[in-house]
């Protein structure tokens, strides 16, 4: 039975949650990344396609090989992060449907000469989707996030996804926000801006 969760929940996760550009130096440890992950992984994909995969750029060594990948307003935040997650996804994700999706054979309807279109959006929509439950189950765990999308996708790639299988998608700062690198909140659309009811 659903049940609507509570305010503070809401806060954690929509209302009072920005986007951060100021970390405080506490360490995010693999417990922690792996909790966030056993959560955004139950967020539901197209045939439990589950494309999405992640890099976490945690030592200095790593964060080096992607500084140069980044734009210039990206790098000092992304060196001061604990934690900066490399979102991709898998171009071939239909690989592994026979274990994710067993009662029919759902790699089928992706693999094969004149399905590469069908399979590229399905891998980008879904790990998209993916990404967004990883920053909410973050959030939820008391982590704040920084996403981004200012960086060389093509050096991304070949730095930290070689092989060609995997692209990245966007990449998301993960840790302890220092509220005094906030800026204003960014107005939103309100309903009758976006949407229609038909």
């Amino acid at each position: 039975m659903n049940i609507p969760i509570e305010s503070q929940a809401l806060d954690a996760l929509f209302l009072q949650a920005r986007t951060h550009n100021a970390w405080n130096d506490k360490p995010v440890d693999d417990a922690m990344l792996h909790r966030i992950w056993d959560l955004a992984r139950m967020g539901p994909t197209s045939a439990n396609c589950s494309p999405m995969r992640v890099v976490f750029v945690r030592s200095l060594e790593a964060k080096r090989r992607l500084l140069p990948a980044l734009m210039e307003g990206n790098r000092a935040k992304s060196l001061a992060a604990p934690v900066t997650a490399i979102f991709g996804n898998d171009s071939q994700f239909y690989d592994l449907l026979p274990k994710l999706f067993p009662h029919t054979d759902a790699r089928a309807w992706f693999a094969g000469p004149g399905k590469e279109g069908i399979a590229t959006t399905t891998a980008f929509r879904n790990g998209t989707l993916q990404a967004a439950y990883f920053m909410l189950a973050a959030r939820a765990l008391g982590l704040d996030c920084g996403p981004m999308s200012g960086f060389d996708n093509a050096l991304v790639d070949q730095e930290f996804f070689p092989g060609g299988r995997i692209k990245s998608n966007f990449i998301c700062s993960l840790g302890y926000g220092d509220p005094k690198g906030l800026f204003p909140r960014s107005p939103r659309l309100e309903f009758e801006e976006a949407c229609s009811i038909a």
